[in-house]
C-alpha cells in the first residue's frame, strides 16, 4: 500500500538538537518541497506501480521520502547507492528526507520508484516551480534568453568493429542464459548456443592493430578481419533467431525475459551488420539519420558542432529557456540536429503561456537570427529583440546593433553560457547516466529542477 509520509518522531527531534543545523539553502529547498501541488504530481505517478498500489499490499516507502531522496541524489551528484549511504549516515539528511529513525530505502528500491516518474510529470513539476519563483519574487519573467547545448549519451565513441563486437557479446550471453533456461526442453544442438565472444574480441584487436599501422597491406588485413567479424556477427544473429523461435513457445518468466531481450537486440545487430557492410566493405557514405551509434542507446544522435576539442558528439541537442532570476523555465530534447532558428517561436510561445504576456526583452545568438523571427517577436509584443545578425551587415543594421539597449541585451544574453556550464558541471547535464529516451528526458529534467530549486532557495535565503 502506498504511504504518503512517516509520522514525525519526537525521539528523533530530541537527537537532532545535538547535531548541526540544516544549511540555510537546504532548509529553503526543504520548504519548497512541502508544496502540496508538487507532492501530488509525484504521488500520482507512483500510485500507478500496480493496479491497487494505493489500497492493498505491504506498506511502501513513503512518497515524501522518495521525492526528497531523488532531489538529494542530483543536488549532491550522487549515485543511487551513495544516496542511500549518505542519507542513512547523516542526521540532517534524514530530517530533510523525512526518514527520521526509520529504515532508509536501499538503492534498488529507489531505482524502481524513480522509473515510474514520467518526463511529462517533471515538466509540470518545473512549471509549478516557475510559479513559486514568481510568487517569491525571484523572477518577474521580463527577460528571456534561449540557447542550446548537447547532453551526451553514456556510450563509448562508436566504431563499426566495436558495434559488431557489442552485438556478439550481448546476443552471446543471452544464448548462454537461454541454454540454462531451456535445459532438456529443446532438441537444438550445442552449436546453436555457441558463444562467439572470444572470436569477436580477437578480430577487433586485429582490426585495431591494422588501422594503427596505416600501410596499404595493413588496410587490406583490416578489411579481411572486418569480413570475418561480420560473418561471426551474422552467425550469432542466425543462432539467436533459432533460439528465439523456441523461447517464444515457452511460458516461464525467465523465457519471456530472454525473448524480450532477443526481440530488442536482434534488429539492432542486423542494422549494425548492414551499416558495417555499407561503410567498410562497399565504402558507402551512410547518412547520419540511418546510422546506429550504440546498440544500448540507439536513440543517440550524431551531432557535429565544429568544436576544436570535440568536433562530434553523441547524444541529444537540448534547448533551454532561462528568464531573469536564473530560472530555467523550459527544456526540450530535440530530435536530430535541427536549425536553431526553429526554436525561437516555441520559446516565445511557452513564455507567454507561463507568464501570461510576452517578455519585455528576448535574446538569442546568431543562429536564431532571421527577419521572420524578429517580425514574430515584434508581433507577439516583445519590446527589445536581441538577435545579432551573422555575416555582412548593412550600415543600417550596424547602427541598430550599436544601440545601448541592444548591447546591454547581448551582455545579459552571454550569461546563458554560464547557466549551461553550471548545469553541466554542477547538475550532471554533461552526460546522461540513465537508459532509453525516457531516461534521457528525465535525466535532463531532474538536473534542471534541482538547479532551479537551489537558485530559488539561495536567493530567498539571501533576503532573509
Amino acid at each position: 500500500m502506498l504511504l504518503d509520509r512517516y509520522e514525525t518522531d519526537k525521539l528523533f527531534e530530541s537527537i537532532l538538537k545535538l547535531t548541526n543545523e540544516m544549511d540555510p539553502v537546504l532548509a529553503k529547498i526543504d520548504q519548497l518541497l512541502e508544496d502540496e501541488e508538487l507532492y501530488q504530481m509525484i504521488r500520482k505517478d507512483l500510485a500507478k506501480r500496480f493496479a491497487k498500489t494505493e489500497v492493498t499490499g505491504r506498506n511502501s516507502t513513503p512518497v515524501e521520502v522518495i521525492l526528497r531522496m531523488l532531489a538529494i541524489k542530483r543536488l549532491y551528484r550522487l549515485s543511487y547507492e551513495q544516496t542511500e549511504y549518505q542519507v542513512r549516515d547523516n542526521l540532517v539528511l534524514r530530517q530533510f528526507c523525512r526518514v527520521y529513525l526509520q529504515e532508509v530505502p536501499d538503492d534498488t528500491t529507489l531505482i524502481r520508484w524513480a522509473g515510474l516518474i514520467k518526463p511529462e510529470t517533471l515538466e509540470q513539476f518545473n512549471q509549478r516551480l516557475t510559479r513559486l519563483a514568481t510568487q517569491l519574487k525571484v523572477t518577474r519573467g521580463r527577460k528571456l534568453r534561449t540557447d542550446g547545448t548537447v547532453v551526451e549519451s553514456n556510450i563509448h565513441p562508436p566504431s563499426d568493429s566495436h558495434l559488431l563486437a557489442d552485438s556478439v557479446r550481448v546476443l552471446g550471453r543471452t544464448l548462454s542464459r537461454a541454454k540454462q533456461a531451456l535445459c532438456e526442453q529443446t532438441e537444438l544442438g550445442q552449436e546453436v548456443f555457441r558463444n562467439r565472444v572470444r572470436s569477436a574480441r580477437r578480430l577487433v584487436r586485429q582490426i585495431g592493430e591494422a588501422l594503427r599501422r596505416r600501410t596499404d597491406q595493413a588496410k587490406a588485413e583490416g578489411k579481411t578481419a572486418y569480413r570475418k567479424l561480420i560473418r561471426v556477427t551474422e552467425s550469432t544473429i542466425k543462432q539467436a533467431q533459432r533460439v528465439l523461435l523456441v523461447l517464444q513457445k515457452q511460458t516461464g518468466h525467465q523465457a519471456q525475459k530472454l525473448t524480450q531481450t532477443l526481440d530488442t537486440f536482434i534488429p539492432r545487430a542486423e542494422q549494425v551488420v548492414d551499416q558495417a557492410i555499407r561503410r567498410v566493405l562497399q565504402q558507402e557514405k551512410v547518412p547520419a539519420a540511418e546510422k546506429i551509434v550504440s546498440i544500448f542507446e540507439p536513440h543517440s544522435d550524431i551531432l557535429q558542432r565544429n568544436k576544436a576539442r570535440k568536433p562530434t558528439e553523441y547524444g541529444h541537442k537540448v534547448w533551454l529557456d532561462e528568464v531573469d532570476g536564473g530560472i530555467v523555465t523550459r527544456w526540450d530534447v530535440l530530435k536530430g540536429n535541427p536549425n536553431d532558428d526553429r526554436q525561437w517561436q516555441p520559446s516565445l510561445e511557452h513564455h507567454i503561456k507561463r507568464f501570461g504576456k510576452a517578455p519585455k526583452q528576448a535574446s538569442g545568438d546568431r543562429g536564431l537570427h532571421s527577419k521572420e523571427n524578429e517580425q514574430l517577436a515584434q508581433k507577439l509584443g516583445v519590446q527589445w529583440i536581441v538577435l545579432p545578425k551573422p555575416g555582412y551587415k548593412s550600415e543600417e543594421r550596424l547602427k541598430h546593433e550599436r544601440q545601448a539597449w541592444f548591447r546591454r541585451g547581448r551582455k545579459w544574453h552571454n550569461g546563458v553560457e554560464g547557466r549551461i556550464s553550471v548545469l553541466k558541471r554542477g547538475y550532471e547535464l554533461n552526460r546522461c547516466r540513465d537508459h532509453g529516451e525516457d531516461g534521457f528526458e528525465k535525466w535532463v529534467g531532474w538536473g534542471v529542477i534541482v538547479a532551479n530549486l537551489k537558485t530559488i532557495s539561495r536567493k530567498v535565503a539571501a533576503e532573509t
